[in-house]
C-alpha cells in the first residue's frame, strides 16, 4: 500500500519506518528541511533503539522516502496525520499544526483517500477535521483515528508486535483498509478492535491517564511508606501480584514525564470542563506528580539543612532510560531547585546530556548553574552527593568506591531505587530512597 505520513516527530517516523519495514510504500513529510535531509543520509534525528538500523534498510530498499513536498499524497491510500498536539497555556490540545497538516492534505489526496489521524487529539477532533477537509475539497474521502500506543525506548518492537491496534472509523471501507494494513503486525492473534471515531480518541486519553494514575498511585503510597516505616518494594510486590492490579507503571520514582502523559492528562482534564464535569483522580494524578518531582530535594534539603554553595550529581537526566527525550523530565525540576537554593548541577546522561545542556542554556540561571560531564565518575569530583535520576543500565552495578572517592561527602539519593539498600549502607553511604525503609545505625 502507499502510505505518506505527515510528520516525522517520535510518532510518525517510528510508524512510516516499521510500516516500510513490513513492505509498504512510505513517504514520511515535514516541513523542516534540515530534519528532512539528516534522514535522508539515514540518520535518526532521535534516539530510539533499533531504529536507525530499520531507516538505513529502507532508505536502500527504496521503500521509505522523505520529503518537504506533499506530492506524495496524491497516490497515496493512506495519509497519516503524525504532527505534534502540544498542551496550550489553558491546558487544551493546540491543534494548529494538526489543521494546517488537514489542509495540506485536502489539496493534493486523490478521490477515495483514506486520511488517519495518528496524532493523539481531543473527543471530537475526527468530525472537525472532517468537516475542515470537505470544506476544501470535492474529492471522496475517509475518516480514521489509529491512536498510538508506543512506548519510548521499546517503540519499534512495541510498534512491529503491538497489544491491540485500535481503528475509529464509521465506514466498512476504511475499516477493511487499516486491517489489510496491519494484517502483518498481528499474525499472532493480538486484536484489532475496531470503535467509533469518538471511542477511539477517548480510548488513547483514558489510557494514558490511566497510566499515569498508576504511577502517582504508587508514588503516595511510597511518601506514606517514608512516614509510617513500610517498605514500598515490598508492598509493591505484595499488590502486583494481584492479578487485577498488576505490577506494570507501579515503580516508585521522581514522577512521571515525556511527551504524552503531562499533556494528555492535562488535555483530558480540559475535555471534562468542556463537557461540564470534573475528573477528580485526574487531577489528583497531576497534583500528586507535580508534588513527587520534588521530593528528592526535600529530602537533600532535610539532610543538609541549607545547600548553598554545594554541588550535586544528577546521573540521567532523560525521563526515562533508553530515551533521549527531556521533555518534562522531574530533572528540569530538580536542577531548578537547587539551583534556586544556591547549590549547582553537574550532570551525565548517555543519550540525554545534548538536549539538556540546550534547555539549561536557554533558561535564566540555569547556564551557570548547571555543567555536563561525559563521563558519570568525572561528573561526581567534588560533588556533595549523588542524585540518581534516570533507570540506565549503566547506573545500576556502579563501582561504589570509586563514588565515594570521588564525593565529598558519601551519599547517595536515590530517586529512582535502583540499589540494595544492604550494599550501599554496608559500603559506608548514607543512603535516601523513594519509600524504602532504610535501618541506620
Amino acid at each position: 500500500m502507499k502510505v505518506s505520513v505527515i510528520g516525522t516527530g517520535y510518532v510518525g517516523l517510528v510508524s512510516g519506518t516499521c510500516f516500510a519495514e513490513i513492505g509498504h510504500d512510505v513517504t514520511c513529510i515535514d516541513i523542516d528541511p534540515k530534519k528532512i535531509q539528516i534522514l535522508e543520509d539515514g540518520k535518526s534525528p532521535i534516539y530510539e533503539p533499533g531504529l536507525e538500523e530499520l531507516l538505513q534498510r529502507n532508505i536502500k530498499s527504496n521503500r521509505l522516502k522523505f520529503s518537504t513536498s506533499y506530492d506524495s499524497v496524491k497516490t497515496a491510500k493512506s495519509i497519516f496525520l503524525a504532527v505534534g498536539t502540544p498542551s496550550s497555556d489553558d491546558g487544551s490540545a493546540n491543534l494548529n499544526y494538526l489543521k494546517d497538516a488537514a489542509l495540506c492534505v485536502a489539496k493534493e489526496m486523490s478521490d477515495g483517500a483514506i486520511i488517519v489521524i495518528k496524532s493523539t487529539v481531543p473527543v471530537g477532533t475526527c468530525e472537525m477535521i472532517r468537516d475542515l477537509v470537505s470544506k476544501n475539497t470535492d474529492k471522496k474521502f475517509h475518516i480514521v483515528n489509529n491512536p498510538e500506543f508506543l512506548k519510548e525506548g521499546t517503540a519499534v518492537d512495541d510498534f512491529m508486535r503491538p497489544d491491540r491496534v485500535v481503528i475509529g472509523h464509521s465506514d466498512q471501507f476504511a475499516a477493511d483498509a487499516m486491517s489489510e494494513l496491519y494484517a502483518p503486525l498481528v499474525r499472532q492473534g493480538n486484536p484489532i478492535f475496531m470503535m467509533s471515531n469518538l471511542s477511539a480518541e477517548m480510548t488513547k486519553y483514558a489510557a494514558n491517564c490511566f497510566l499515569a494514575t498508576k504511577i502517582s498511585f504508587i508514588n503516595e503510597i511510597a511518601k506514606l511508606c517514608d512516614l509510617a516505616g513500610a517498605d514500598i518494594n515490598e508492598v509493591r510486590e505484595g499488590i502486583g501480584s494481584d492479578r487485577r492490579i498488576g505490577s506494570h507503571f507501579l515503580y516508585p520514582g521522581p514522577g512521571y514525564g515525556g511527551s504524552c502523559f503531562p499533556k494528555d492528562v492535562k488535555a483530558l482534564m480540559y475535555t471534562a470542563k468542556e463537557n461540564g464535569m470534573t475528573l477528580k483522580v485526574v487531577e489528583a494524578t497531576e497534583e500528586v506528580n507535580e508534588e513527587q518531582k520534588k521530593r528528592m530535594f526535600e529530602k537533600i534539603m532535610s539532610y543538609y539543612g541549607d545547600v548553598k554553595g554545594k554541588t550535586f550529581t544528577f546521573w540521567g537526566v532523560a525521563f526515562k532510560a533508553n530515551t533521549d527525550d527531556i521533555r518534562e523530565t522531574s530533572a528540569i525540576t530538580m536542577a531548578k531547585e537547587l539551583v534556586a537554593a544556591g547549590a549547582k548541577v553537574n550532570y551525565y546522561d548517555p543519550e540525554a546530556s545534548d538536549n539538556f545542556e540546550k534547555l539549561m542554556s536557554s533558561l535564566e540561571g540555569m547556564s551557570e548553574g548547571t555543567k555536563r560531564f561525559d563521563n558519570k565518575y568525572d561528573a561526581l569530583t567534588n560533588s556533595d552527593g549523588l542524585v540518581t535520576m534516570t533507570e540506565w543500565r549503566e547506573f545500576t552495578s556502579p563501582d561504589f568506591e570509586e563514588i565515594k572517592t570521588r564525593l565529598n561527602k558519601a551519599v547517595i539519593f536515590d530517586s529512582r531505587n535502583l540499589y540494595k539498600t544492604e550494599k550501599v549502607l554496608e559500603s559506608g553511604f548514607d543512603y535516601f530512597a523513594i519509600g524504602k525503609r532504610i535501618s541506620r545505625s
